[in-house]
């Protein structure tokens, strides 16, 4: 933390709001420098040869210490930049091992935040954290480029409709915080927003088992990958060739064109969507339909949570 509050910034509310205040400060500071010190100089030079008292000013060519110098300090300085931010970026954009105990689902919709709790809670343009741990957000969009927004916790992150995209972070301080869409999404845009509740961990536990009305999503998940029928051609007992999904999240997956992929959230999203894009190696074309339009983004990531969950279970069918 910076030490000293400033009326027109917000809070500092996660692990890494103060170290981005703190980069904040020093590139102001660096550029209030070099421009006071272009002005005083540039004055002092106007008033030191104006025409009355110097006609001809005296010309130097050629002064090696001085080009070094000029040379050096900005390359330093931008050098100390660069390192700072780049060490700043991976910070907030690399997610630890251990936010992924804690991972919340987000779904962009003009003009909505929606949310997914593991346990099953589900939210709407306001999500309740608890205070002290590391969180994982997972996010995609419905339709157009959104971007999450808080403040107060100094992280900002494109939604991309299509893909998945993954920030974290850690939440500092109790109380509430103002969520925005930071990407210009339509003409409600200005209406996009929400707010966090940041919660002591106790009170939180305590909200979670009063909002536990819905099945959570790997419950979820699993009643929609039965009533997809999924479970009939992606199970050891079914008849139809398919590969086995149970398990196997984490796993390398060999590609019938000779590549190979992880098998991830992406990777499920896209089969499950486009399910001749990326055809697993050994298996035939055009067996799966598309279910794009019959299962909404939500239903993707239940089904994803669902999957993640079989991830210790082993295959007893060959492939």
């Amino acid at each position: 933390m910076l030490g000293f509050d400033i009326p027109f910034m917000p809070e500092q509310a996660s692990s890494v709001a103060g170290e981005v205040d703190r980069l904040y400060f020093f590139l102001i500071a660096v550029t209030l420098f070099f421009k006071t010190l272009i002005f005083v100089m540039v004055t002092f030079f106007v008033i030191r040869y104006r025409r009355s008292k110097h006609p001809t000013a005296s010309q130097e060519h050629t002064n090696l210490p001085l080009e070094i110098t000029w040379t050096l300090i900005p390359f330093i300085l931008a050098m100390v930049i660069f390192a700072w931010g780049g060490k700043l970026y991976f910070d907030i954009f690399r997610v630890p091992a251990a936010a992924g105990d804690m991972e919340i689902f987000v779904v962009g919709k003009q003009w909505m935040w929606k949310f997914q709790h593991p346990e099953g809670p589900r939210e709407i343009n306001t999500l309740h954290v608890p205070a002290g741990r590391p969180i994982k957000l997972t996010m995609t969009s419905e339709d157009v480029i959104h971007s999450l927004y808080v403040p107060a916790f100094r992280i900002k992150h494109d939604v991309l409709p299509g893909r998945y995209v993954q920030i974290w972070v850690e939440p500092t301080k109790v109380g509430e915080y103002h969520l925005f869409c930071a990407e210009y999404c339509g003409t409600d845009h200005s209406r996009m927003i929400g707010r966090v509740i940041v919660m002591d961990p106790s009170d939180y536990e305590r909200w979670l088992a009063s909002s536990q009305t819905e099945r959570s999503m790997t419950a979820s998940g699993e009643l929609l990958y039965q009533q997809l029928g999924c479970a009939a051609c992606h199970s050891p007992e079914a008849q139809t060739r398919a590969p086995l999904l149970a398990g196997r999240f984490g796993n390398r997956v060999q590609l019938r064109d000779g590549g190979s992929t992880i098998f991830n959230e992406e990777y499920i999203r896209e089969s499950i969507l486009d399910p001749n894009s990326r055809i697993a190696d050994g298996f035939e074309a055009n067996l799966m339909p598309s279910y794009r339009g019959t299962i909404t983004e939500e239903g993707i990531l239940q089904i994803i949570a669902y999957l993640k969950a079989t991830s210790g279970q082993t295959s007893t069918r060959p492939e």
